[in-house]
Formats: C-alpha cells, structure tokens, sequence
C-alpha cells in the first residue's frame, strides 16, 4: 500500500508542476478536471465557480458521451447557474467546504441533508452512480469553486465507488489545483482590466467580444493541429498562450482618435486610412519579442486583418513606422505569408463582430453570417480553416453561449 501511495504522491506532484505552467483560466480549468479524473479513473466530472451566492457550471467532461462524437467534435453542456443550497450534492460542499463521496447517488439515505438530480441523466441518456466532489478553497480559506467527478471505474471499466484512500491525495490535488486556479484568475483579471482600458476608448472592445475570440481562436487552431496530428502536449501548450494573444488582437485602437474610433457611421477614405495603423500600433504596444507569447503577439495585432488573396492590410510595411517597406509591393500579405495564427483571429473577429450588434449595425441572422465566411472563403479567409471553422460550428455556438453580451 505504501509503495502504491508514494507512486500515486509522485504523479500529484508532477501534475502540480504541469498545472504551474498553465496560464489562461479556461485551459487551466479542463486540464485540472481531466488530470483529477485521471487520478481517480473518473468517467466524468465537472467544475463549478462560487459566485457571491451562486455556483456556475465552467467545464464539464463526460468520456461516454464523448466517444459518439464526430472528428473534431466536443461536448456541449448547457450553462447554468443556481443558488448554493445544501440540498444539492456541489450545494452542500460549496457551503460546508467539506469533501462528499456518494457510492450511489440513487440510493442516499433520506435523512441526508442533500438529493441528486436526475434531470441531466435522462436528458442526456447518461446514468450517473458514484461521486466524489471537493471543495476549491482558496489560501485565505474560501470556497471559490467546486470540483465533482463522477462514476469511478475498476481496470475492466465496470463502474465502482470512489477509493477512500484515494481522499487525500485527490484533495492535495484539489489545494494546489486552487492555487494555480487563483493565479490563472488574476492574469485573466489583468488582460480584461487592460481590454477594459481599451473599452473606454472603443465600446466594440468588450470582455466578452475578447473571450469569445480567444476562445473561437484556440478552438479552430486545435482543429486545424488535430488536422495535422500535432503532440497533444504541444497544441495544450500553443493553446494556452494563443488563447490570451487573441484577447488582444486589437489593442492597438487605443492609439486610434475618438472622432474616428467612436464614429457611428461609415469612415471616409482618409479615416479608414487612420484606422487601419491600429494594427501596427498594436504590435508596437506588445514591445519586442522577447519571447514566443511576445512574437505570436506581435503577428496577430499586425496580421489580422490581412486577407488570403493579398487585398488586405496592413502590407509589407515597418511595423515601427508604418512605412511601406523599400523594394517591396504595396499590398497586402498573401495566403501563407499571413501567419497562422493571424489568419485564424481574422475568422473569428468577423465572425463575431457580424454576430454582434454594433452602433452602426444590427447583429447578422447565423444563416448570412455562414454564408458571408463561405463566400470570402479564399478571398478574405484561408479555405482549409474555413472548412474547419465549419465542421465546429456547433462548438463555436457554444462558446457564444458561454460568454453572452450584458445587457
């Protein structure tokens, strides 16, 4: 036994580690809710945010449901939130901040201060029976999220109850999954308050026009890597870095006059010229490339608005000056010699931005907007993202119900 336990300690610790070197908050939350399954050969789980009184589904994984999948295909789950309340399971951990397991949750004792509900089992065909939740709690000793996995499984897959000798290993994991999770928070807090900034300037630069994007532009990038049979460690990475850049692609409008910037109508020639040394401006503002964040950075804020047949801009200009370059065409960059990464945030800003209301514009029916993207397809957008923006669309819907507008 002790032998096992020093080699399940030494896998936490290494997962730790791991978890350290994760960034973005939404990419931190799947990688801690599948490395804690893994730890307890979890079916499925999922993790809530303690909100004032509230809990909110984040992520949610389910291997079952997952394996009818098509290619590229991901779970969707719906988003909800409900008041903490002691006679829910996540309910009763959020507010006792203590760990639950449950052999069966058809069969809890009747005295039991907390119930299950079986409305996502019949909606979904999935039959839940054990579970283990933990709560997050954070250095100054507050619940700040929950953490449920569910149906563990012997080495044949039948499925078992939870390891109760599993409990403080698991809750090690939940500690410094906590930590990470808090530090993962307040980079993302950073990133929206510099947005925000950003917001004052230009009202299109909301929090969630930028989540929606990032999250858009790691989606399609992970298609287009899986497309390639890239190393699951190597697109987590990429993923992880590209999802913040994405955010930021349009920084560069803080440079841009209000009269232009906040006009409600459509931009003389001479103004639209004003407008487009946002991107150059932007990549200025990202500094030196110092590092690979820097230059994927520094590439989207000055590439995405670059089209696939070369009508696009900025051009083969000095992203310092916004010279055009000496010797060289004055057009716009060409098919590959757009990065890729940039030609990714280019599908995902449109697409969003026709999806949105704007002062000057009403949001676009989903049909018109497909069928715009499907029309610039090897104009504006490269063809082979397009076909794969395509094929996760009903992932990219989901997205868009993750981070709605306020009202």
């Amino acid at each position: 036994m002790r032998r096992i336990s020093n080699v399940k300690l030494q896998k936490i610790i290494k997962i730790d580690e791991e978890l350290n070197k994760i960034q973005d908050l939404d990419i931190l939350m799947e990688r801690i809710l599948l490395d804690a399954r893994r730890v307890t050969n979890a079916e499925a789980g999922s993790i809530y945010s303690v909100d004032g009184s509230q809990l909110q589904i984040k992520c949610s994984q389910n291997e079952e449901l997952e394996r009818d999948l098509p290619p590229n295909g991901k779970l969707i789950y719906a988003f909800f939130e409900y008041p903490i309340s002691e006679k829910t399971i996540s309910g009763w951990v959020a507010a006792n901040a203590e760990p639950l397991m449950i052999t069966d949750v058809y069969n809890i004792p009747e005295e039991a201060p907390y119930g299950f509900s079986a409305d996502y089992d019949k909606k979904s065909g999935y039959h839940t029976v054990s579970t283990f939740t933990l709560p997050l709690i954070s250095n100054t000793d507050q619940v700040i999220g929950v953490l449920q996995l569910i149906n563990a499984r012997d080495r044949k897959g039948r499925i078992i109850p939870f390891n109760r000798h599993d409990e403080p290993f698991v809750m090690h994991f939940a500690s410094s999954a906590t930590l990470a999770l808090q530090r993962a928070r307040m980079t993302r807090t950073l990133l929206l308050r510099m947005i925000r900034m950003a917001g004052l300037r230009d009202p299109k630069e909301t929090g969630a026009h930028v989540n929606r994007v990032g999250a858009y532009s790691v989606e399609l990038y992970e298609a287009w890597a899986k497309e390639r049979k890239l190393p699951a460690k190597e697109i987590e990475k990429v993923k992880d870095t590209f999802r913040m850049v994405a955010m930021l692609h349009d920084i560069g409008k803080v440079a841009i006059p209000d009269n232009i910037l906040k006009k409600a109508g459509l931009l003389e020639p001479e103004e639209f010229e004003v407008m487009k040394t946002h991107t150059w401006q932007g990549a200025k503002i990202m500094g030196d490339s110092e590092s690979v964040m820097d230059s994927m950075a520094i590439e989207v804020a000055l590439r995405h608005h670059e089209h696939w047949d070369g009508t696009g801009y900025p051009g083969h200009i000095d992203p310092d000056t916004g010279e055009w370059l000496e010797g060289m065409e004055r057009t716009g960059l060409k098919g590959e010699e757009i990065p890729l990464f940039a030609r990714i945030v280019s599908i995902a800003d449109v697409y969003d931005a026709l999806m949105s209301n704007r002062v000057y514009k009403k949001a676009w029916k989903e049909e018109e907007v497909i069928g715009s993207l499907l029309e610039q397809k090897g104009r504006q957008f490269d063809p082979e993202l397009i076909d794969l923006f395509m094929e996760i669309l009903p992932t990219i819907k989901h997205v868009q119900e993750k981070y709605p507008d306020q009202e």
